[in-house]
């Protein structure tokens, strides 16, 4: 990490942020809805858990053969990405709903998925939200030194190679989350002195993590153990189940910020950005799938990345309707607005970037 922080700009001579700000709340207001879940999502939160935590009971209940565990663990997979797409994300940024406690309740299911909820808002709601796709801030843009996010981070000669092996890497964000992440995160977080709202004191946050993680291990690992499913059985189980979610979440993270059509703004020599926040997130966001009904309903509304990011505390059951408001505005005021019409066009583009950005850099 940069030791320098990013400031951006102040002056918004196109008054952008003023006039979208202002439309969507009006849209809001006249329609007379709240800007955070209603029963559509909550619908969808039970139907997420339950392809989590069903086919769990199932196997623990009953005796099946090695190909419908392996499906079960598979839709498992499914289901826990589904969680943390649709329902922490939105209860982590305050939006699942107007109550504190059941955004507090909802959001704890970030235990459920191996991780630790204080890590995780100050990795996505304060550094990626802040300092979006700008090197050495938004921890997003990290994965150790082998796959190259970004034109400013170092090139190795493996990165030629990356846009072949990147995938098999993606399915081990949660696994990772579950054994490494959260403890060299934790590490760094409290040396930086960085939170997200109230600082808590070190010895609670060290405490939490590591009751979480022995709750975790023994229902997901030792409890199939000792009912009598082989300890390999499990292992690989919960490996399967892992690196499906990760792939999910992975790629569809990756989609809305690794694709050259978005940019990697870089700071000047005291922090000073060109762009106020709101137009930087136009220029290092983007869609993908706006008017495809599952991928809109799967992944929580992540592919309207760029509402997400401008409004992080609007539910993204609202995404597709601002969407229009935001992109209309954008083309008003001569802004960027990056969308690609299909998913498929989206991962393409975000393979032939990784590919792009794994060749040497010419020497100036």
């Amino acid at each position: 990490m940069t030791s320098i922080q990013p400031v951006f700009s102040k002056k918004d001579s196109l008054k952008f942020f003023r006039t979208l700000n202002k439309r969507v709340n009006e849209y809001f207001k006249e329609n007379n809805i709240k800007k955070t879940g209603n029963w559509k999502l909550h619908l969808k939160a039970a139907v997420m858990f339950s392809l989590y935590l069903a086919p769990y009971f199932i196997i623990l209940t009953l005796d099946l053969p090695w190909w419908a565990q392996l499906l079960l663990t598979i839709t498992m997979g499914v289901g826990m990405a589904g969680i943390g797409m649709n329902v922490m994300h939105d209860a982590n940024h305050g939006s699942y709903s107007g109550k504190s406690w059941l955004n507090k309740i909802m959001g704890s299911s970030m235990y459920l998925l191996a991780g630790n909820v204080n890590n995780w808002q100050i990795q996505h709601n304060v550094l990626h939200h802040t300092y979006t796709n700008i090197h050495g801030h938004d921890e997003d843009l990290e994965a150790g030194r082998i796959i190259r996010f970004s034109k400013s981070a170092q090139w190795m000669t493996i990165h030629k190679f990356q846009h072949y092996y990147s995938v098999f890497l993606y399915g081990l964000l949660t696994f990772n989350w579950a054994i490494t992440t959260d403890i060299k995160q934790m590490r760094r977080y409290i040396k930086r002195g960085l939170a997200y709202g109230k600082f808590q004191s070190p010895v609670k946050q060290w405490t939490i993590l590591v009751i979480t993680k022995i709750i975790y291990i023994a229902i997901w690992i030792a409890l199939p153990i000792i009912i009598g499913i082989a300890w390999w059985k499990v292992m690989i189980g919960f490996f399967v189940m892992h690196y499906v979610a990760g792939l999910i979440l992975s790629i569809v993270f990756q989609l809305a910020h690794i694709v050259e059509e978005t940019d990697n703004p870089m700071p000047g020599e005291n922090g000073e950005m060109e762009n106020t926040w709101a137009i930087h997130q136009l220029y290092t966001t983007a869609n993908f799938a706006p008017k495809n009904r599952f991928v809109n309903w799967f992944t929580g509304g992540l592919n309207h990345q760029i509402e997400h990011h401008i409004f992080p505390n609007i539910s993204h059951v609202h995404y597709k309707k601002i969407a229009e408001i935001v992109k209309q505005t954008a083309k008003e005021h001569n802004l960027p607005y990056h969308e690609f019409r299909t998913m498929r066009g989206a991962i393409f583009a975000h393979f032939k970037h990784l590919k792009e950005l794994g060749m040497k850099p010419a020497v100036v």
